[in-house]
């Protein structure tokens, strides 16, 4: 049980047993087996996920649960309407968490000679945080910004906002901030290149206020990229030129290009040659800067949005008598 608390050494001394046949492992954990376990160890395994148990199975076993109680403990349980539905859905498909609320509501309960009332106010006290599964170091951790960023990515205010929200309820301010500015400069990007700045400024705000105020900028920033047109083309453009440099495929800067300003440059050919661009017309002349083995590679290319088209007909313009 919980195989993670197994360090990395102590599973690949479980590698020579389980390839001989000398034990059967049946493992199990609540991470995710592809961050918390070993590669070799899973190479070797067969992998099941258990999903989380539907509000109804689990509303039948709470309300078996509150009958043992009342066996084992010889006293009437009186549950108001509602409690076993509320208990239910609020513990995220979490049975253990289930019957630990029950449990808690029964201890809890309000007592007489007549025996013990589980309230609904009482459980909605006891459960109000119970139904968030989450752990920062673990997969629904990345799983919820994965979808916030898919949401804002969609356009979908509602789902944005509900991952925000589910975020801020788990504590995890920081990467909530975090996250919304990567957004702002991956999925909005220049179709509105101010919504960067104002990202930042609502994440600021989040930071020096704290929770529970923090809320209302980043809910802001998260209604304006989702209702902001998107566009990922610097982000396209700038992975299609790492892919060129982490391949070595480039050559040697132009000598135009080099740096100029120590004495010996010009004998090496540095900056000589160089075209001044505000010397020209429209601040342009028609000049090489890529490397001569890329000269002619195209990383950027203009989204189809206002912004960039805009920016386009610009450049079409300057360019036009070159």
């Amino acid at each position: 049980d919980e195989i993670q608390y197994l360090n990395k050494k102590q599973q690949q001394s479980l590698l020579e047993y389980i390839e001989n046949g000398q034990i059967t492992l049946i493992a199990s954990t609540t991470e995710n087996p592809y961050f918390a376990v070993f590669n070799a160890v899973i190479s070797r395994s067969t992998v099941f996920e258990f999903k989380p148990v539907s509000a109804e199975d689990i509303a039948k076993a709470v309300e078996r649960a509150f009958r043992v109680l009342e066996e084992e403990n010889g006293y009437t349980i009186t549950v108001e309407d509602g409690v076993i539905e509320h208990i239910a859905y609020s513990c995220g498909g979490d049975v253990r968490k289930s019957m630990n609320t029950a449990e808690l509501s029964v201890l809890s309960g309000d007592a007489d000679e007549k025996g013990i009332t589980v309230t609904l106010e009482s459980v909605k006290l006891l459960a109000q945080r119970s139904n968030m599964n989450y752990d920062r170091d673990g997969s629904q951790h990345y799983n919820i910004l994965s979808a916030l960023q898919k949401s804002i990515r969609g356009s979908d205010e509602n789902a944005a906002l509900h991952y925000l929200a589910r975020l801020l309820e788990a504590g995890d301010l920081i990467s909530a901030t975090r996250r919304l500015l990567v957004i702002a400069a991956e999925d909005v990007g220049l179709a509105y290149p101010a919504a960067i700045s104002i990202v930042k400024a609502c994440v600021d705000s989040a930071l020096q206020l704290g929770m529970p105020e923090a809320r209302i900028p980043l809910a802001e920033a998260v209604i304006l990229m989702c209702t902001s047109p998107k566009s990922n083309s610097a982000i396209c453009a700038i992975d299609e030129a790492l892919n060129d440099v982490r391949h070595g495929d480039y050559g040697d800067i132009p000598a135009y290009l080099k740096d100029g300003h120590y004495a010996g440059a010009e004998k090496l050919g540095n900056a000589t040659g160089y075209k001044y661009p505000h010397n020209y017309v429209n601040h342009y002349v028609k000049q090489q800067y890529l490397p001569d083995a890329i000269k002619d590679r195209v990383y950027y290319r203009f989204g189809n949005n206002k912004q960039e088209k805009a920016a386009e007909e610009y450049r079409k313009k300057i360019t036009s008598g070159n």
